[in-house]
């Protein structure tokens, strides 16, 4: 997939309400799994424990922290366009977070967005509002669905 380039902040309005490139795939491993769990401190079993999880749970295998799905949302955005003026873009926030569907050590993900809003900010900023939907390949229903909210500066 080949990310959108834009030259500033007007030409990048010109997308709002539009989609993104749909992203690469990506497989999501035990060791990042085990990564994440390590940074949040969250080590449920149902997470990092292998064996357990082949005889107790319900997936046959371990799965993936809901948090870490949407903790992918900065990366996999950043691969599907560029503003070339940019300085610097900040987390902002998230609205109406949704995991529908666990995901199972293995399983690949890719994102579908769109350019929801665009607010001005002051400093020379925009806050751009995303819609973001983390598919699971082979699957119905996403693993994520998401408003992803950036702050960025020109």
């Amino acid at each position: 997939m080949k990310p959108l380039e834009f030259a500033n902040f007007e030409a990048f309005k010109l997308i709002k309400g539009k989609s993104l490139p749909v992203g690469n795939w990506y497989t999501i491993t035990q060791e990042m799994i085990n990564d994440f769990a390590n940074a949040t401190l969250d080590k449920q079993w149902i997470h990092i424990d292998e064996k357990r999880a082949e005889k107790e749970s319900p997936f046959k295998k371990t799965i993936a922290h809901g948090f870490m799905s949407v903790s992918m949302i900065s990366k996999l955005l950043e691969e599907s366009f560029s503003i070339k003026s940019v300085k610097m873009g900040l987390n902002y926030g998230l609205n109406k977070v949704r995991f529908p569907n666990p995901v199972p050590v293995n399983s690949e993900l890719r994102m579908h967005s769109e350019v929801k809003e665009i607010e001005t900010l002051s400093n020379n900023g925009i806050k751009v509002t995303f819609n973001c939907l983390i598919e699971i390949k082979g699957q119905e229903k996403p693993a994520c669905v998401a408003e992803f909210i950036a702050a960025l500066f020109e």
